[in-house]
């Protein structure tokens, strides 16, 4: 008899990527009804691009990119990023969440490139991706491989730093001072 409490991996898409990428090591969890499957960087795009075109799984529509930023978690993360991409088959009425964590190589304080905080882009398989992508760019500084046109989309181009990691300051770094307010009158 299964107890009750025990973790059921049962969703369909687990078995589907299993068949399908045999040595490669994925992990995968289910918490409250949401299933997610953990990819390295390496093959999140090939992973991706199986989930969209695969006809077991079929997952047409990228409903959201994000990320998070694990500085400071009290558990042990694979990296100190993830980008989580939220997939929805509107045929089989199935969402399927996929996550691919980064590990910076060099300290996140600045707006310094570092080579280890890229992924490909897979505006190639669902084009809503490039405005989610370009978010993530933006907040969290992780850049996206193969992107038409990756720049900033919330923030202007100069700003310094990506304000959704953690170990930006609350009260930013004195950028609000070195610009003028503008008031009703003068708009």
């Amino acid at each position: 008899m299964p107890t009750p409490h025990a973790p059921h991996l049962e969703h369909p898409t687990f078995a589907a990527v299993k068949a399908r990428f045999p040595g490669s090591k994925f992990k995968a969890t289910e918490f409250r009804g949401c299933s997610t499957l953990i990819v390295p960087p390496a093959e999140l795009h090939e992973v991706m691009a199986f989930l969209k075109g695969d006809a077991a799984t079929r997952y047409d529509f990228l409903s959201d990119i994000t990320a998070v930023d694990y500085l400071a978690y009290p558990t042990t993360q694979p990296g100190r990023f993830a980008v989580v991409y939220v997939l929805r088959s509107y045929e089989k009425d199935e969402m399927f969440i996929v996550k691919s964590y980064l590990d910076p190589s060099m300290p996140t304080d600045g707006i310094a490139e570092d080579p280890a905080l890229y992924l490909d882009s897979v505006t190639d398989l669902w084009m809503g991706a490039e405005w989610m992508e370009r978010e993530v760019f933006d907040m969290f500084g992780i850049r996206f491989r193969n992107h038409p046109d990756l720049r900033r989309i919330l923030l202007w181009e100069t700003y310094p730093g990506h304000p959704l990691r953690k170990d930006y300051p609350l009260r930013g770094r004195g950028e609000r001072e070195d610009y003028r307010v503008v008031g009703r009158t003068d708009a």
